[in-house]
């Protein structure tokens, strides 16, 4: 199966340039996020692509949910391996995503590179949280320490506290983590954060092409 997706404008695959992927939360779809775009560096190319699992109309998820905050592994490898199948067929070998996620997406934004962080730059996190349990590249992580953006709302009440908790804990052990947390804010995006992570892209994309 291959993903469906809305590619960025300037779309093409002549060169093997970092592409953001976005990922969208629970029960959404792939044009959710697509006005993130804004945040990315000018002229990097973006995908967006929609989750495997049909809710209802328009309606998507990576996975079910069946324990808040607890994911079945196999459904999260699952959903993480057609992401990466798409990267295989879409991109020039060797390309490196950036995956910025919400919510579910978040998660999945986190299990890229929990899987195979030589092919993954600068890694945002949205409202999400982390699986539990050792990863495949977790032991790696801990050595090199890439640079995560984590932000979330101080008013959140979606994702569960033993998940945030968990994420708190496993984002200082793994990365070079920039972190921020927005008063106010509940299970969504702001525009203070939609600066931050376009500060965050701006200084990790530069170091990665320097």
């Amino acid at each position: 199966m291959t993903l469906h997706a809305i590619t960025s404008p300037n779309w093409n695959l002549e060169n093997d340039a970092p592409v953001a992927l976005f990922l969208h939360g629970f029960g959404s779809n792939e044009r959710d996020l697509e006005p993130l775009a804004q945040v990315l560096p000018a002229g990097m190319r973006w995908a967006t692509l929609r989750a495997p699992v049909e809710l209802g109309p328009g309606s998507y998820a990576w996975f079910h949910i069946t324990s808040p905050g607890n994911p079945d592994p196999a459904a999260a490898d699952a959903a993480t391996s057609e992401i990466w199948a798409w990267v295989d067929a879409e991109l020039p070998a060797g390309t490196v995503v950036v995956p910025i996620g919400f919510s579910q997406g978040g998660l999945m934004a986190s299990q890229l590179l929990r899987s195979q962080p030589a092919r993954v730059v600068a890694p945002v996190i949205l409202g999400g949280f982390v699986m539990g349990g050792e990863q495949p590249a977790d032991a790696q992580l801990r050595e090199s320490r890439p640079a995560v953006f984590s932000g979330r709302g101080a008013e959140d009440q979606v994702i569960t506290a033993a998940a945030v908790e968990r994420t708190n804990e496993w984002l200082p052990a793994h990365a070079t983590l920039t972190s921020q947390v927005y008063p106010g804010l509940a299970h969504g995006i702001n525009g203070q954060e939609l600066a931050d992570v376009q500060a965050f892209l701006a200084q990790q994309l530069t170091a990665v092409s320097s």
